[in-house]
């Protein structure tokens, strides 16, 4: 296990590790190629520019001195000779490093070529004996017997210039070094907090909620990373426990009336003096059960329908008011056996239909099912509330208790399976406890507005708006 964390680390270590040393060698060959390779190019340019521009100067300005020209000589670091036609030798030479000038078999051949020219204007690239470097003359005829020749190397000659190629080797072998460790220390900051929340991740995996995916990186994302998982484990707790109390429950509510079915079936077999009576009496609590298995089994299989989008709605027009009364039918063995009262707001509607659009078999569930949870828990009273509230769009539907109410944290968890306000399981008097898991899921199928409004001690309202139709 500790090799392959290693291994793990290398990897990522090693992108970023690699990743800024070629980033690195790419900007010192850069500075290469500009600061070596083409300084020389770099600096003919600008002396052309710069004897091109002093020669533009000189042209413009007709009463020059030999004070003149030394000043614009030494403040740009070129060479002036100032020659007189049919004179051999100049009337003034300034010179600076890199002159041409001290040549004489190269600066009188170019001279004499110039003069005898004719032209007003001349540029010569010539090959300094003296130097052995190249150097740019611009000749120029400023009056009829006055020429001017201005010389510049076009090559550096500073021994700075000398000294920053010398020192070039040693600073790509310092920055080079200081690149690889400043790698280093970014990309373990980087991969340190991404291995321990990897390594956390994988025991998740295996079912350990303990695992923490705090980090102490500073850097943004990966605390984001941290806090997301954090909170993906805490949501996978819930689902995790919840899971194990739903097989629970479905083992509770499977084993209850398979037990209850045996002890009557034994008992109707054994007992041979058993009057018909007794019998038939036995016989209908086996098929009571064997219907409260079949809605049980029914509840899993819709819910497993629903949740996997492998059902599709039948939208119909009806009526709700009826769909309602049609409903309640179903509990009038509860209403004279046991007193429970259902209260209806039906009269409200007296002589006139709500017709809406829906899946009818698939509302007619959520409606029994919102009606089932209230019979279970509501008050000693056994009084459920249906009330319907036409508004001008829509129709809102409210099925109320009596009963004990909800604490605020329970509002969010009551949709889930089998989940119970009082946290123990109890064999449901009607339904079974998968009843509001089921409704959410239809009701979110249809995307209509749901919800809950609970005060402890006061009761639960259970709702939902529907689109009337037009």
């Amino acid at each position: 296990m500790k090799s392959k964390k290693i291994n793990k680390i290398s990897k990522i270590r090693n992108l970023v590790l690699t990743s800024f040393i070629i980033f690195t060698t790419i900007i010192l060959l850069l500075l290469f190629l500009i600061q070596i390779v083409s300084l020389d190019k770099y600096y003919e340019i600008y002396k052309t520019k710069q004897l091109e521009s002093i020669v533009n100067t000189i042209k413009k300005d007709k009463n020059i001195s030999t004070e003149y020209l030394e000043d614009i000589a030494y403040d740009n670091g070129i060479c002036i000779s100032i020659v007189e036609h049919g004179n051999k030798d100049p009337l003034s030479t300034i010179y600076n490093k890199g002159c041409i000038f001290s040549d004489k078999k190269s600066s009188y051949n170019y001279i004499d070529k110039f003069i005898k020219s004719n032209l007003e204007e001349e540029t010569y690239l010539l090959e300094n004996n003296r130097y052995k470097n190249k150097t740019l003359i611009k000749a120029l005829k400023y009056s009829d017997d006055i020429y001017l020749f201005l010389n510049t190397s076009i090559e550096p000659l500073d021994s700075s210039i000398t000294l920053l190629k010398s020192q070039y080797g040693y600073i790509v072998f310092i920055l080079f070094i200081f690149s690889v460790l400043m790698a280093y220390f970014i990309s373990k900051k980087i991969s340190t907090p991404i291995i321990d929340i990897s390594n956390s991740a994988k025991k998740l995996a295996t079912g350990n909620f303990d695992v923490k995916f705090k980090t102490t990186s500073n850097i943004e994302e990966i605390n984001d990373l941290a806090n997301t998982l954090e909170l993906a484990k805490d949501e996978l707790s819930k689902t995790d426990e919840l899971r194990k109390d739903l097989m629970a429950n479905v083992g509770h509510d499977l084993r209850t009336p398979l037990t209850m079915i045996k002890a009557y079936a034994e008992m109707s077999r054994d007992l041979e003096s058993q009057t018909e009576e007794k019998r038939k009496e036995n016989m209908s609590i086996i098929i009571e059960e064997t219907d409260r298995l079949n809605v049980l089994v029914s509840d899993i299989l819709d819910l497993s329908k629903l949740q996997s989008n492998t059902y599709e709605l039948k939208i119909e027009e009806f009526d709700l008011i009826d769909l309602i009364k049609n409903i309640i039918k179903r509990y009038y063995i509860l209403i004279d056996s046991e007193g429970y009262i259902f209260e209806f707001n039906k009269n409200d509607f007296k002589n006139k239909k709500v017709l809406v659009k829906a899946d009818k078999k698939r509302l007619e569930q959520v409606i029994y099912n919102l009606i089932n949870n209230a019979v279970n828990y509501t008050g000693k009273d056994k009084k459920v509330y249906i009330k319907v509230i036409e508004n001008k769009d829509n129709v809102r539907v409210e099925i109320k208790d009596t009963g004990k109410g909800l604490e605020k944290e329970e509002i969010n968890e009551i949709w889930n399976k089998y989940y119970h306000n009082d946290k123990k399981h109890k064999r449901n008097a009607f339904g079974t406890g998968l009843g509001l898991s089921i409704v959410k899921t239809i009701l979110e199928t249809h995307k209509y507005k749901y919800g809950v409004e609970s005060t402890k001690g006061k009761g639960t309202t259970f709702y939902f708006e529907i689109n009337k139709s037009k």
